[in-house]
């Protein structure tokens, strides 16, 4: 098994939805990620790790007991357990009680900075800043309640179909693809009336080629199997390729299990030309953010067969099998890590471990 630091870890959920930025609002996930935070318990614990958790022992087959509300409350009870490491399986933004936290000393994060997360959990924004740098990006433009009265107005080489979605969104809620302006209306009019969203939105050019998934991990040292790897930048997982779309659109995760709908590529694949391009471009996109967790980054080829970047995941999904019932739950991430070796109990300590800079 590899190192794993001896310091204790608690793993936190999303207790409260996030602050409305700019009017765009990030919706909050039934549950809170304690599905996720319970695996990451559960599976660390199994691995010999001390795992600090509001129960002594919380039964494997519920998501409860498992993980620590991320409320100033909650991770002060954390950290007065012993918890040195919080796990922040949580939406993070400027104003989170983790900001506190931070000030104590020996407190590690396992997550972006908070400030981090704010800024580039802004579709528009984050891509905008990949554009500028030259990365090949989804062309695209917000939108807002005025598209309902005046009509959406498209910019010059936009066209439809397009795929309409939250500015700040999560997963596949309140994506789309629209094949007009009555269905663009449509379902501009059903994001505002759920409240969920906000009112600002983003359109951008739908894709029909091949969707693609990747995860991206900070610079650090890493343990395969019996070996160290040391990377002094960002580097991408191998690719996994989404299956069995609805509508366009890669159905919701929670409905769908990622298992049963996307496929790790395969060595002969990893080597075209293609897919060695989307790496770089993605290990430039964390660079860029300035990322110091793993991020996730969509892609998907255009007609003429080019991928291009549309979507970062400031806190990619870390569902893993392990406890009861939960053997069809693996992660992209999980999948993406299996083509370096890694099992999902390795790639979470892979993943603490950069929290403590462990050689």
């Amino acid at each position: 098994m590899i190192e794993a630091p001896p310091q204790p870890v608690a793993v936190l959920h999303q207790a409260e939805p996030a602050p409305a930025v700019r009017g765009a609002r990030k919706p909050m996930k039934r549950g809170g990620y304690r599905d996720s935070g319970a695996d990451i318990a559960f599976i660390l614990r199994q691995a010999g790790l001390a795992v600090i958790t509001p129960e002594a022992d919380p039964p494997p087959e519920h998501d409860t007991g498992w993980t620590f509300a991320d409320t100033a409350a909650g991770i002060r009870q954390a950290i007065e357990r012993g918890a040195r490491a919080l796990w922040a399986n949580t939406v993070l933004h400027a104003t989170h009680p983790i900001t506190l936290a931070l000030r104590e000393k020996g407190i590690r994060v396992v997550g972006q900075p908070a400030e981090l997360v704010e800024r580039f959990d802004d579709k528009w924004a984050t891509n905008e800043l990949l554009r500028t740098h030259g990365l090949p990006v989804a062309a695209a433009f917000r939108i807002g309640a005025e598209a309902l009265t005046v009509g959406p107005v498209l910019p010059r080489g936009v066209d439809y179909p397009l795929v309409v979605k939250p500015l700040r969104g999560r997963g596949s809620e309140g994506v789309k693809v629209v094949a007009g302006p009555v269905e663009l209306r449509a379902h501009l009019g059903e994001l505002l009336d759920s409240g969920r969203y906000g009112e600002v939105f983003l359109a951008e050019e739908y894709l029909p080629g091949i969707e693609a998934t990747l995860t991206v991990l900070p610079p650090g040292r890493y343990e395969v199997g019996i070996a160290e790897a040391r990377f002094s930048q960002h580097w991408a997982l191998p690719p996994v390729v989404r299956l069995s779309h609805e509508h366009g659109i890669a159905p919701y995760s929670g409905r769908v299990p990622v298992s049963a709908n996307s496929r790790l590529i395969d060595a002969e694949e990893r080597m075209g030309m293609r897919y060695a391009e989307v790496l770089r471009h993605c290990e430039r996109a964390a660079d860029l953010i300035g990322a110091r967790a793993p991020i996730r980054i969509d892609v998907r080829a255009s007609a003429t067969g080019q991928f291009l970047l549309f979507d970062v995941n400031m806190k990619p999904n870390m569902t893993g099998p392990g406890r009861p019932g939960r053997d069809d739950q693996d992660s992209l991430t999980a999948i993406a890590a299996r083509a370096v070796g890694w099992t999902y109990p390795e790639l979470l300590i892979n993943i603490l471990r950069q929290a403590w800079g462990m050689a």
